[in-house]
């Protein structure tokens, strides 16, 4: 079994570039032009990728969740704020179209079967299970029976319930996204050396999704052997929205895509040489005789 994914023609895995993820999610606040500054600003910044959130939000939640009342800009009722932030087929189709016009992979985080069926019609390079999902055995399933590389995210999950996702979901064509599942995330509990655990025990390309402030730590698990970063963008991080304050704004996005790359060039292969650079300066400054 390779240690390895392929992302629509792109390995993602031990040896090859570090795949980034714009998360847009929600931060669209329900505006497809919105969404569309978002994928522009994900391509500025070199993503490979972004990717949305996908609910039939009456399957998702209960009708007493959806009846609390939450003022919002859509209406006053929690009801209002997740059928505002729902994007349908006519937005889906937009985006769709935006993102293989500027030439960058595009799927999403679907949270029930019907919304995998949904997202299948545009035939996504992969799919992504968000961490609330991974004890959800039906909709594991229901993934796979689509086919595809599958993206598993493991937030506020225990290693025994990793275990069982892993073996209803099989290795084959599977990855493992390290997470910590606060919004923002505090550093003492983003625990990165669970990268290395996961990779040694499950054998699987481990990746990272981030929700911490700052990028120093994201870089850090890209050290680590992350060879998928997912971060969630924002266009300015005090707008409405209650992802926006774990995001990265555009600017922060092309920094942090530019030094995982140079990350990656610096680690080099682990075999002690001499560069021809060196050896004028070793004449120089050595002492002979």
């Amino acid at each position: 079994m390779k240690n390895e994914i392929r992302v629509r023609g792109k390995t993602v895995g031990e040896g090859s570039p570090c795949f980034v993820i714009a998360e847009i999610g929600i931060n669209h606040n329900g505006d497809v032009e919105v969404a569309k500054k978002l994928i522009s600003a994900a391509v500025l910044a070199g993503c490979d990728a972004v990717k949305f959130q996908k609910r039939t939000v009456d399957v998702v939640y209960t009708k007493e969740e959806l009846a609390k009342p939450r003022e919002n800009q859509f209406g006053t009722t929690n009801g209002d704020l997740k059928r505002g932030l729902e994007f349908g087929e006519a937005q889906y189709h937009a985006i769709d179209k935006y993102c293989k016009e500027h030439s960058i992979l595009w799927f999403a985080s679907c949270w029930d079967e019907g919304s995998v069926d949904f997202i299948a019609k545009f035939t996504p390079p992969c799919w992504k299970i968000a961490s609330a999902s991974l004890t959800d055995d039906q909709l594991l399933r229901h993934h796979r029976q689509h086919g595809g590389p599958v993206i598993l995210s493991t937030g506020m999950s225990t290693i025994a319930e990793i275990d069982h996702a892993v073996e209803v979901l099989g290795k084959d064509n599977l990855m493992l996204m390290h997470t910590t599942s606060t919004y923002p995330s505090k550093v003492e509990e983003l625990n990165l050396h669970v990268i290395p655990t996961l990779q040694q025990r499950y054998g699987v390309p481990v990746g990272y999704s981030g929700h911490e402030v700052g990028l120093s730590t994201t870089l850090a698990a890209v050290c680590l052997g992350a060879c998928m970063v997912e971060r969630h963008i924002t266009l300015d991080r005090a707008m409405w929205g209650s992802d926006q304050a774990a995001s990265v704004e555009p600017h922060g996005f092309s920094r942090m895509v530019r030094d995982i790359h140079a990350i990656e060039a610096a680690m080099g292969d682990g075999i002690k040489r001499v560069y021809d650079s060196e050896i004028p300066i070793r004449a120089k400054l050595r002492r002979t005789g």
